[in-house]
C-alpha cells in the first residue's frame, strides 16, 4: 500500500514504495494529461486554457492546482488591472509531454479497434485472437 505522509502545510508527500502508482494516478486522471498537452505550446490564461481544453471551470481549478502542486505546471499572477494569469508547462511537465502526446497517438491509431473489440464484449462474442 501506497503511503503518503504530510510534512506541515502543503500536499502530501509520495513515499518510494507506491511512486509508480502514486504519480501514474495523479497524471492520469481525466484531466490532467489534457491539461499539459494543451499547454504544451506555450502559457495560457485560465480563460484560454478552459475553452482550449473543453473543460468545467471547477475542475479545470482543481486540475491546475495538482499540476501546480506537483511542479509539472507555473501559475504566474502578474499585478495587472485587471489581474491577469497564466499557467505553463515547467520543465518537469515538459518532460511529460512527448509521453503524453505518443499515448494520443496511439489512442487516435488504435480507437477503432478498441471500440470493435467493446462491442463484441458487449454482444457476448468473443474477439479474434
Amino acid at each position: 500500500m501506497t503511503k503518503v505522509t504530510r510534512d506541515g502545510e502543503g500536499p502530501p508527500r509520495i513515499r518510494e514504495g507506491g511512486a509508480v502508482r502514486e504519480v501514474l494516478d495523479r497524471i492520469g486522471d481525466k484531466w490532467s494529461l489534457l491539461v499539459i498537452g494543451t499547454l504544451r505550446s506555450g502559457p495560457l490564461r485560465f480563460g484560454e486554457l478552459e475553452r482550449a481544453a473543453g473543460i468545467s471551470q471547477r475542475m479545470l481549478t482543481l486540475t491546475l492546482t495538482r499540476l501546480v502542486e506537483d511542479g509539472l505546471v507555473t501559475r504566474t499572477a502578474y499585478a495587472e488591472v485587471p489581474p491577469r494569469v497564466e499557467y505553463e508547462v515547467t520543465e518537469l511537465g515538459r518532460s511529460l509531454v512527448p509521453l503524453v502526446m505518443a499515448l494520443a497517438e496511439w489512442a487516435m491509431a488504435n480507437h477503432e479497434r478498441i471500440n470493435a473489440h467493446r462491442q463484441r464484449a458487449q454482444a457476448g462474442r468473443p474477439a479474434p485472437a
